[in-house]
């Protein structure tokens, strides 16, 4: 079959755009405020079903909690001790949905929770083998009950001392910035207009009701405004500031904060990983084999601010390093930290909440539709984005803001995705052209494929993120399109100048080489 050749997104275009539709004062059906997993979600769907749609970002795509997660697509065992089945089931479900989409972007993954005591294998085991149950045709593998020699085989680097046994299990993992640009690109595909550094700075309203957003060119200063039938209020853990526009000023969301190093491969060797489900203060901690590298996490810490770079806080790192220092058998010590990098979630404020004890909250999202017609969506987590997109514009058509029409996103592919002769890589697996899915004779078209600025990073990489990826910054490419920040934050600024030339060629913009330059600083223990 012929490819689709990669649509431009050459920021002055997408601009001009937004321009020329406010001087035709034309009207969209949706608006989507905020481009992280939920936003984008919704502005896919929306698009699809032949809506006209405009999204607009105030950073880039997946700039806050949308690109610091974990990088699981689970159900959440720890959802399944809590009772919450319906929450599971459906995530179990979603997961299967993603990973036949977007194959180059979300794989299967084999987890092994150890055991140290008589009971934990068989408690473990019993409360795995009812996650396959939920899972159902969903499943992506059997629980299995392991050997002592087994684990060792499956985990090699885990902790030999008491070791009784363990149990695999299966989940997924993805690269959750690369999906979030293939969902923005697959929406642009289907007609939607979407615009990172373009912020809403305020909503509008006719007689009474919400009708559009004025936004800021965070580029260029130019101001635009958007009308539309229907607003969208997506901007994860800061939609209460929308909110507030609207009149509304009980806050629903408790954030909270989520921690995540880096460490070499050789801490975990191999393509599973390790999974406690219970650590001495009740955390669920990760060790996960991604991009040649291995992650470490995660925090779960309440937060009242929201800074758009939190810091981690010291005992959240030395909460990590000791939990891992239990399980493995070569203990990371801070000099082996690559990168670190904090996320907020956007957890939904039950109505009594003391703000105590976020790591008891449920991922569950909801919709909600002020007097005036402003929807605004929060909570979830990745995993269920299709299915959140889904319930959002399900919630705006039963509130006669958008016409009535079937979803079609649950077959759709994303970019990258079409059938291809070459069989996915790993995600354990380096970056490189394989993580371009099929797009990987595109890249190779451009200048500079034979030219690396490092391992699984050439000039053509860079340029395609220009050109193809809304890509702008050097943190939009060195963060986001590569995931270098993420896996060596030193590496990364060493790059930044390059990248900032190669930058400012394609788009004639300042790359801000200096703001990722101080960035890179935070990423680093």
């Amino acid at each position: 079959m012929t490819l689709l050749a990669p649509l431009l997104t050459t920021r002055h275009q997408l601009a001009l755009a937004l321009h020329e539709s406010q001087r035709k004062a034309e009207i969209y059906d949706l608006v989507v405020v905020g481009g992280g997993a939920t936003g984008l979600g919704v502005a896919l769907d929306a698009a699809a079903r032949g809506l006209r749609v405009v999204l607009v970002e105030a950073d880039d795509f997946a700039k806050g909690t949308s690109s610091r997660s974990t990088k699981l697509v689970h159900g959440g065992v720890r959802y399944l001790a809590q009772g919450n089945i319906g929450l599971v089931r459906e995530a179990l479900h979603e997961r299967s949905t993603l990973l036949r989409n977007a194959p180059h972007i979300a794989q299967p993954l084999a987890f092994v929770v150890p055991a140290y005591t008589w009971w934990e294998t068989a408690f473990y085991g019993i409360g795995l083998k009812m996650y396959d149950a939920l899972a159902g045709v969903s499943g992506l593998g059997s629980t299995t009950f392991l050997s002592r020699s087994e684990t060792q085989s499956a985990l090699p680097s885990v902790q030999p001392n008491g070791l009784r046994g363990g149990v695999q299990y299966w989940d997924g993992q993805f690269n959750d910035a690369q999906l979030a640009v293939a969902l923005a690109r697959t929406a642009a595909l289907h007609g939607a207009l979407l615009v990172n550094y373009m912020k809403a700075s305020r909503l509008l309203f006719t007689h009474g009701k919400v009708s559009g957003v004025a936004c800021e060119d965070a580029l260029s200063g130019l101001t635009h405004e958007i009308r539309a039938r229907c607003i969208v209020n997506a901007t994860g853990v800061w939609v209460d500031a929308l909110r507030a526009q609207d009149g509304q000023h009980q806050h629903i969301v408790a954030p909270s904060q989520g921690v995540h190093i880096v460490v070499e491969a050789h801490f975990l060797p191999g393509a599973k990983a390790l999974m406690i489900p219970k650590t001495g203060d009740g955390r669920v901690l990760f060790a996960v084999p991604w991009l040649g590298k291995v992650i470490l996490g995660t925090t779960d810490t309440p937060r009242d601010d929201l800074a758009t770079e939190p810091l981690a806080f010291e005992e959240e790192v030395d909460f990590i390093l000791r939990e891992a220092a239990r399980y493995l058998r070569k203990p990371p010590q801070r000099s082996d930290v690559k990168s670190i990098w904090v996320g907020l979630r956007p957890l939904v404020k039950p109505p009594a909440d003391e703000g105590e004890n976020t790591k008891g909250l449920s991922r569950e999202h909801t919709v909600l539709v002020s007097r005036s017609g402003l929807v605004t969506v929060t909570g979830g987590k990745w995993t269920t984005y299709r299915a959140m997109a889904e319930d959002v514009l399900q919630k705006c058509m039963d509130s006669g803001l958008l016409p009535q029409s079937q979803g079609l996103t649950a077959h759709l592919p994303l970019v990258g995705a079409e059938p291809t002769s070459i069989a996915p890589q790993p995600l354990s697996a380096p970056q490189g052209l394989h993580s371009y899915g099929s797009e990987q004779a595109w890249v190779q078209q451009l200048p500079g494929h034979d030219v690396f600025l490092t391992d699984g990073l050439s000039e053509a990489m860079v340029r395609f993120a220009a050109r193809y990826e809304y890509a702008v910054h050097v943190e939009d490419v060195l963060a986001r399109r590569s995931r270098l920040l993420f896996l060596d934050a030193a590496l990364a600024a060493q790059l930044a100048e390059r990248v900032g030339c190669l930058l400012r060629e394609e788009t004639g913009l300042d790359p801000d080489v200096s703001g990722f330059l101080k960035l890179a600083a935070q990423y680093q223990l």
